[in-house]
């Protein structure tokens, strides 16, 4: 967890036999403590939206190397991250796709400039019904959508220069 942002967490795993009578399974709950000095607490009660798409995302990077080829779908991996744990986030999305397909949803451009091919994803009404459109983005298109997520609604020749920038050094160790 070190590597996206969460040097200090302990990750434990917690593996119960459950009698064969109940269903022959057992039980697995991972704990953790993503703060010195607290006890380990069930994952699922304490961490985060942001910690728990990084958890998530160090555990299929682990499991991805088991078994051949993956399509591996990462929605909201960005949650409750920003800056320079996001850049990590995109880092390693790319590392894995050289293995798999990775598909990411995304709002944020630090994780979105490393990718491959972009989509613009956007839902509009058409004849009462709402639907979702799904559109594929060129050099200039993705340039403009970083932008407007580095700039918001206003797009300026500074905000397409700087998302330029970081498409070219995502690509850069």
């Amino acid at each position: 967890m070190g590597f996206l942002g969460m040097k200090k967490t302990t990750f434990q795993v917690r593996i119960e036999g459950i009698p064969l009578a109940s269903k022959g399974t057992d039980r697995v709950e991972f704990l953790i403590s993503p703060n010195v000095g607290e006890e380990v607490k069930p994952l699922a009660r304490i961490a985060s939206g942001g910690e728990l798409s990084r958890m998530m995302l160090a555990m299929k990077r682990i499991l991805a190397k088991i078994g051949g080829r993956q399509v591996l779908i990462f929605d909201e991996v960005d949650s409750g991250i920003g800056g320079a744990i996001a850049e990590v986030v995109g880092r390693e999305l790319k590392e894995l796709s050289k293995d798999h397909q990775v598909i990411c949803v995304t709002h944020l451009p630090q994780i979105a400039c490393f990718a491959d091919t972009h989509y613009s994803v956007r839902k509009e009404v058409k004849g009462g019904r709402t639907i979702t459109r799904v559109d594929p983005l060129e050099k200039e298109g993705v340039i403009d959508e970083i932008a407007r997520m580095l700039g918001g609604m206003k797009m300026t020749e500074k905000t397409r220069a700087h998302a330029k920038e970081m498409i070219e050094n995502a690509g850069k160790p």
